[in-house]
């Protein structure tokens, strides 16, 4: 193999691997676009998990707080019932 034609080889492989080296770069640009794309939306999605979550808070809170007023009513009207109960019975006592 004479001189020239492994010259001829050398730049032959130098400029497919100049070739392969920009197709590397336009996909590493592309990778790196759809990475910062992927961060964005993850970064919203926690952004959504986070005030979800503060809304379920929120809303165990608001339930805890009906159910204690719910349980205070029935408390009252039991009570306002035994009241009655007493009061009936009295009356009757005094017959």
């Amino acid at each position: 193999m004479s001189l020239a034609s492994q010259l001829n080889k050398v730049i032959e492989r130098t400029e497919r691997l100049i070739e392969l080296c920009g197709a590397l770069q336009e996909e590493n640009d592309l990778l790196k676009l759809e990475n910062q794309s992927l961060m964005a939306a993850l970064d919203a999605s926690k952004n959504k998990s986070v005030e979800m979550n503060e809304k379920l808070n929120a809303l165990k809170l608001a339930k805890s707080f009906s159910e204690t007023n719910e349980k205070s009513l029935d408390i009252k009207q039991k009570i306002n019932d035994f009241v009655q109960e007493i009061d009936k019975c009295i009356v009757l006592l005094k017959k």
